[in-house]
């Protein structure tokens, strides 16, 4: 899998707080540019590490929120943007300094659900204040660690209080195919060569579904969609079919009904997306008017071919089920949205090169708005008519009627 799918950890501080010396201890490793002078770390930097407890995760250390000049001021707002990819954050404070910039970000991570706590950092010079621990506790419901990078001894401290913080559903695994295959199941996956397939290789979903069949004990096969009406005939029946969605109108008339079949972006929004409100906003799609504006999500930056699913060939199959006229904007990966209020529908990729939590917060902002969402393959599904049927797989295990 892709690093960007472990939990992501946010390191935020004013400059010069010891954010850097921080992760080092942390990660045992000197991966962090450590200096006396303000301002070193000028953009967001991840790095992969390991943490006992946790597992592999990506670790981000920040520019100071307290930059200062117009220049500054941009690293404060990419600082600020990283916490919609996190799954969890630690304050780096120090000299008992907890002002505006720490109070802008405690309000933006409980604004987007982050959990976090307090470090209080270089106590060896100047210890915690007892009255600002108890303000910040009580007043932001989170927990205040007294540390320094002189008492090593913290480390595992520190530690336990991360794993403590950390959703567990930020580093448990989950399964893609689970509860939808029983062991002994054969798989069928297929796969459709185009212009917009990888030179040489799979897609991450596509290689994702291989391992987690065999994880799950399934017998998987892998054709082209050319060859399935030949498998049909010769080989035994499947007990599930994955597909792409591009293809489902193909694949839904060769495959007999009672055989379950669904898509590769259905199960990443299964195990990633809004997987309920999803299949609640993709019927919208019959209530379109003339004029509206529908916005496409890729979660990954890629470059366009005539073939392309999200800015061709789903606006295309749009446009003609709806028979309206309508205006597209296409945003990737994490680029901030503006005035989600001016659209009549929000269509999410796969999403398969993001996290969980970076998916969610993006899309939210359409559920509060109260506009619908769909994803890729739930929107192909429904205007091929076969919206129930790639959705039945999953009524078990889900809890849909």
């Amino acid at each position: 899998m892709a690093k960007d799918l472990k939990p992501h950890i946010g390191i935020f501080g004013r400059r010069n707080n010891g954010k850097s010396s921080l992760i080092n201890l942390i990660t045992g490793q000197n991966i962090a540019i450590v200096s006396d002078h303000a301002g070193t770390t000028t953009d967001p930097v991840k790095k992969s590490i390991e943490i006992f407890g946790i597992g592999p995760c990506i670790i981000i250390d920040t520019a100071g929120i307290d930059d200062l000049g117009s220049l500054g001021q941009q690293r404060v707002e990419k600082t600020m943007q990283v916490m919609q990819e996190i799954d969890c954050a630690i304050l780096v404070i120090a000299d008992n300094q907890f002002g505006r910039p720490e109070m802008d970000v405690a309000e933006r991570l409980q604004e987007l659900a982050v959990p976090f706590f307090v470090v209080h950092n270089k106590s060896d010079l100047q210890p915690l204040n007892e009255t600002l621990k108890s303000m910040v506790e009580k007043g932001l419901n989170t927990t205040m660690v007294e540390f320094s990078a002189l008492w090593p001894d913290r480390k595992d401290t520190l530690i336990e209080q991360l794993k403590k913080t950390i959703p567990e559903s930020a580093f448990q695994k989950v399964s893609l195919l689970g509860g939808i295959v029983n062991a002994g199941d054969t798989v069928l996956l297929v796969c459709p060569i185009d212009s917009e397939a990888p030179d040489g290789r799979m897609i991450l979903p596509q290689v994702m579904a291989i391992r987690d069949a065999l994880d799950n004990d399934c017998i998987c096969t892998v054709i082209k969609e050319t060859l399935l009406e030949h498998f049909l005939q010769v080989k035994p029946r499947p007990n599930l079919v994955v597909t792409d969605s591009q293809v489902f109108a193909y694949v839904s008339q060769l495959l007999p009904a009672d055989i379950p079949l669904t898509s590769f972006s259905i199960l990443m929004a299964r195990m990633r997306g809004d997987f309920e409100n999803y299949i609640k906003g993709t019927p919208h799609l019959s209530d379109l008017k003339d004029g509206d504006k529908i916005l496409m999500l890729e979660s990954c930056t890629h470059q366009t071919s005539c073939e392309d699913i999200g800015r061709v060939k789903l606006p295309r199959l749009i446009r003609t089920f709806s028979g309206k006229e309508l205006s597209f904007n296409y945003i990737s990966g994490l680029a901030p949205i503006d005035n989600i209020q001016q659209y009549a529908l929000v269509i999410q990729c796969g999403g398969c090169m993001s996290t969980r939590k970076q998916l969610i917060n993006r899309t939210d902002l359409a559920v509060k708005a109260g506009i619908p969402i769909s994803n890729y393959g739930m929107a192909i599904a429904y205007m091929t008519g076969i919206f129930d049927r790639v959705l039945e797989p999953y009524s078990k295990s889900q809890g849909l009627t």
